[in-house]
């Protein structure tokens, strides 16, 4: 999984999965979500990110990590 932030349209996209999307459905207002051919969910794009969500700080719990990467 990997956090896209995008300063210029102030988006956050959230991929989990590497393949291309194919389809994209809003969900709720500001709120898509990219669909694969297979109708598989690859991610999620919100609009107004940082409007919406606080972006400053970034948690989990108990996920099972093999890599940790900070850019």
């Amino acid at each position: 999984m990997k956090l896209h932030y995008y300063p210029d349209t102030d988006s956050l996209y959230i991929e989990l999965k590497p393949h291309p999307g194919t389809e994209v459905r809003e969900v709720a207002d500001g709120l898509n979500v990219d669909l694969d051919a297979a109708g598989e969910v690859v991610g999620f794009d919100i609009d107004h990110a940082s409007t919406r969500l606080d972006l400053s700080t970034l948690e989990t719990v108990a996920l099972p990590f093999r890599t940790i990467r900070a850019a």
